[in-house]
């Protein structure tokens, strides 16, 4: 795989019309675009819309799970159709990919996605990939698609995600474009509109926090508006929406995996000593447990918070939960190994 990884989040705002129907002028736009790009980039699209295209032919819908299941399996042809419609003037073939939370969190099915991917890539077929809300169990649901959008771009190594969004970037206090974020930082994340879409389940509150993720992976982000002329060309470009810049990240992919893909089950609290340690790069132990918020087994992956309950590391689990006692028995057991933890 020679060429570089790039990632295209679609929110349903942004390709969809005010009353929820695809606009079929943004599909053209992104494939005439994404055209120009192809020979430089292995593509991925990550498209929402499928639950807006389909909800029309739902009687008296009203937005019950059930409701988004069945217009979420109208809807997913219907999309998948338009952009095979818009793409085939420029003979690129497109592929579908139907994603639940778990092809992220069992390591053993997201290296065979990968490897799937790859496989479309080398026959020059783009991927679209989506939730797969038919059959989504709502505790492992992605937050929305900016999370998958994320998690495909941490795990396959991309270089570029770009997230779009029905305005032009982020916004400062007085609506102007801010062009470049460094750190994405709580300063950063205040900078955001809490309100979301009427259409979509993100905002631009999932996108920072999802931004600041892959930027912490080492992968460039631009967030950008899909109506601006040219948009997709000049946010690769630099000269459209705001770019999150990368931060320096050297960690190998397995432990990229395990801050991103694998799914957090339980949560415990750290003293200073324990979390001064971590960042020396050492074991977690026992006795640097001051509080278990939510149980875990043996193997599964829990999230490391420090005295102020903000996460500090996710980390794979040497023992249940059960078994750690805060006292003087187990205070020198390992509870997970410096190789399964990955500070953030």
């Amino acid at each position: 795989m020679t060429k570089p990884i790039l990632v295209l989040k679609f929110g349903t705002a942004s390709i969809t019309q005010k009353n929820g129907e695809l606009d079929e002028a943004v599909l053209a736009e992104i494939a005439r675009q994404v055209a120009q790009l192809h020979g430089q980039y292995n593509i991925v699209l990550v498209s929402s819309g499928a639950v807006g295209a389909g909800k029309h032919f739902i009687k008296n819908y009203s937005g019950t799970i059930s409701e988004r299941k069945a217009a979420a399996a109208i809807g997913n042809p219907l999309l998948l159709g338009r952009y095979a419609y818009f793409f085939y003037p420029y003979k690129i073939n497109i592929a579908q990919s139907l994603c639940e939370r778990t092809h992220f969190s069992n390591r053993k099915q997201f290296l065979q996605l990968k490897k799937t991917y790859e496989e479309l890539w080398a026959n020059n077929i783009i991927p679209v990939a989506n939730e797969n809300d038919v059959v989504s169990d709502l505790e492992l649901k992605f937050s929305d698609n900016d999370e998958l959008a994320t998690l495909i771009a941490v795990g396959f190594g991309a270089s570029l995600l770009l997230f779009s969004t029905s305005v032009p970037g982020v916004l400062d206090a007085d609506g102007k474009v801010i062009p470049k974020i460094e750190v994405i930082d709580k300063n950063a994340l205040s900078l955001a509109n809490k309100e979301k879409s009427t259409l979509g389940l993100g905002g631009m509150v999932s996108k920072l926090t999802f931004a600041r993720l892959a930027t912490q992976m080492g992968i460039k982000v631009v967030i950008f508006g899909v109506r601006t002329e040219d948009g997709i060309l000049n946010a690769i470009q630099e000269k459209t929406g705001t770019l999150c810049l990368p931060q320096a990240c050297t960690i190998p992919a397995r432990k990229k995996w395990l801050a991103s893909g694998s799914l957090v089950t339980g949560r415990l609290q750290v003293d200073a000593g324990a979390q001064q340690a971590l960042q020396n790069g050492k074991s977690l132990l026992a006795v640097g447990i001051t509080e278990i918020i939510e149980k875990f087994e043996n193997g599964e992956v829990f999230e490391i918070l420090d005295g102020q309950n903000q996460a500090i590391a996710v980390a794979r689990a040497r023992v249940a939960s059960d078994e750690i006692q805060l006292d003087q028995k187990t205070e020198k057991v390992t509870v997970a190994h410096a190789d399964e933890i990955v500070l953030l």
